[in-house]
């Protein structure tokens, strides 16, 4: 029985080979991959800021909305007093239309015009209070 001889090494396409740098093809597809880890650490970086500041705009954001929440509340209230002022004008109005008008008078002679009479304006309750408490200081003086 003969035994033919083995071959105990691997044909060259089969062996694996000790480095990348020995085979022109490996080391181009090392420098690609290469590169391409290095722009998705800057694509990553560059992702991480713009969530950093994305999260800042957000917070910003939400600033001006409490800050015009405010402003248009207190625009609100400014609208309310401005409302008012054509009752109070008109209430001027009336109360300048009953001022007498001055007499004809001697031209040496100076007189002094009565003002109109204050307005003020007391809400019922209020002066139903003062009233009361007018009333228990009128009594107790009176004892």
């Amino acid at each position: 029985m003969s035994f033919a001889h083995r071959q105990t090494t691997l044909p060259s396409h089969i062996r694996p080979s000790s480095g990348l740098a020995h085979n022109p093809s490996a080391s181009t597809q090392s420098s690609i991959l290469q590169g391409r880890i290095n722009e998705k650490k800057i694509e990553l970086e560059n992702l991480r800021q713009l969530r950093d500041l994305s999260a800042g705009l957000a917070g910003q954001m939400q600033q001006l909305e409490e800050k015009l929440s405010t402003l248009s509340n207190g625009t609100e209230a400014v609208a309310a007093v401005l409302g008012n002022w054509n009752n109070v004008l008109r209430a001027i109005h009336m109360a300048s239309t009953k001022i007498p008008k001055p007499k004809e008078a001697d031209e040496g002679a100076e007189e002094t015009q009565p003002l109109p009479q204050t307005l003020v304006r007391i809400p019922i309750q209020q002066a139903d209070d003062a009233q009361k408490e007018a009333e228990a200081v009128d009594a107790v003086a009176g004892d």
